[in-house]
């Protein structure tokens, strides 16, 4: 008995302990892997949601986001059918206390384009170099229950196999 409720007490202990990976550490010159130069655009490769694989529709695979060394971005929706409005912001990578990276939007545009409250929202750099970038961020889509959102996004002329992801 002595045994049994030892083995519980480390499993109910080993359950709490918080599984959650260390932050990316952010290469040198980030800002540079995601603008380039001047400007980079970004194109979706794969989404996931809450770890399954989405299907890609025409406003997926024509998405194009483009970040700018003075700290603008945007991206094309409006210029694809039926893809809704381009969201412009300002951007900056901000570190959390606990040191995740992470690519801050601010525009008054978020309020209604992703159905928020603030005017701010934070997308985690899951990895970043100059040919893959990979953000998370939790998203209410067309419910009140909220997602985990995992977008790999390449450069626009970075062909990719497999974009077009049916069942």
């Amino acid at each position: 008995m002595k045994y049994l409720i030892i083995l519980l007490a480390l499993a109910s202990f080993l359950s709490c302990i918080d599984d959650k990976k260390p932050p990316f550490n952010l290469p040198q010159s980030p800002k540079t892997l995601i603008a380039g130069d001047s400007a980079k655009s970004w194109k979706l490769a794969r989404r996931f949601n809450n770890k399954t694989r989405m299907n890609m529709g025409d406003c997926f695979l024509s998405y194009r986001v483009t970040y700018l060394t003075n700290g603008y971005m945007h991206d094309n929706n409006a210029e694809q059918e039926n893809c809704g409005e381009t969201l412009t912001a300002d951007w900056i990578i901000y570190h959390s206390k606990d040191n995740y990276p992470y690519i801050k939007l601010k525009s008054e545009k978020l309020k209604k384009l992703m159905h928020l409250d603030k005017d701010y929202k934070f997308f985690k750099i899951l990895d970043l170099n100059e040919n893959l970038m990979v953000l998370e961020f939790r998203h209410k889509q067309f419910s009140s229950k909220e997602s985990t959102i995992v977008d790999f996004l390449v450069p626009e002329d970075v062909s990719i196999d497999d974009r077009e992801f049916h069942w």
